[in-house]
């Protein structure tokens, strides 16, 4: 990521999670990238903010009081941010999903962690589960993501060591059609060239770098294909029933089946295969969940907390 892509995603975050208009000079003090003589800042502000907008994103001026005429502050509301997508089918979702998880990873690094410490320091309060594009982080390197999709887009073959569900590492040679996520894990799928089918395989089983062929064009998607409703992928799945605050844990609440009012809270059932990454997912909500059932995993969450506290004891 370059530093003005950085300084962007920095001053989108930014603006997003206060809770009211930040000055030019606390946003200044902020945001890593804001360097030179007051006049230079300037001029990268006014740039940044007609990126901002030119991308669909509404910046919003104002004062702190209506009554006085103070410094203009800026932000950005988070009911505003959104993208008017149209029609989409659930691969196209899926892929917007696995996008944004990926962004994610590069979004909130330390620069952008940076940015939300800062505004803290110097008094202001920011909220950052209101970013409405906020999601966990993969588990996995996005190398292998990057590999397929690169494959599938030039319609080369690829070929990568692979651990079956009995541990046994085999090489294969694939033609990529999709990649989709099902069960708190991330697929790929395309036709298997030594076993002459179609096959689905896990990111996180692919044992070593996935080598793409030199060769463009050498196989053709069937049209139409869709992962989703051509999945032969193995997901052993649980339910869980969690009570999330209102108007919080969204990451959570988009996979529910079944929502029900429980006044300050929200009960959710949602199914959950890989419990490791499941608990990572609550724990990221903080205390704004709480497990229910089952309680296998309400234990297993309250005793990754008792090794979090013994850890920094």
């Amino acid at each position: 990521m370059s530093r003005k892509s950085e300084r962007l995603v920095n001053l989108t975050i930014a603006l997003l999670a206060t809770k009211r208009y930040l000055t030019k000079n606390e946003i200044f003090k902020s945001i890593e990238g804001y360097e030179g003589s007051d006049e230079s800042k300037e001029r990268m502000f006014e740039r940044d903010k007609d990126d901002l907008r030119s991308l669909g994103i509404e910046i919003e001026v104002g004062g702190f009081d209506p009554l006085f005429n103070d410094e203009a502050g800026y932000r950005i509301k988070p009911e505003t941010y959104r993208l008017d997508l149209g029609e989409l089918s659930g691969t196209d979702i899926a892929l917007l999903s696995l996008a944004a998880q990926a962004w994610n990873g590069q979004a909130l690094n330390e620069a952008a962690h940076s940015a939300i410490v800062k505004l803290k320091s110097i008094g202001i309060d920011s909220d950052v589960d209101s970013i409405p594009t906020l999601a966990p982080r993969m588990a996995w390197s996005t190398t292998e993501l990057t590999s397929v999709l690169e494959a599938i887009a030039s319609r080369k073959v690829i070929t990568f060591d692979y651990f079956s569900v009995q541990l046994e590492k085999v090489t294969r040679r694939i033609q990529p059609y999709a990649v989709a996520s099902r069960g708190g894990y991330w697929y790929f799928t395309g036709f298997d060239i030594d076993k002459e089918d179609l096959r689905t395989f896990r990111f996180d089983r692919v044992a070593h770098e996935i080598i793409i062929a030199n060769k463009p064009d050498s196989y053709e998607i069937p049209e139409g294909f869709d992962l989703l409703t051509n999945f032969d992928g193995d997901v052993t799945t649980s339910v869980a029933i969690l009570d999330v605050r209102k108007d919080k844990c969204f990451a959570l609440r988009k996979n529910a089946h079944r929502i029900e009012d429980a006044g300050e809270w929200d009960r959710i059932w949602l199914d959950y295969s890989d419990t490791n990454s499941f608990v990572d997912l609550i724990l990221w909500h903080m205390d704004d969940v709480i497990v229910i059932e089952p309680k296998a995993l309400q234990e297993n969450v309250v005793q990754r907390l008792k090794d979090l506290v013994a850890t920094h004891e």
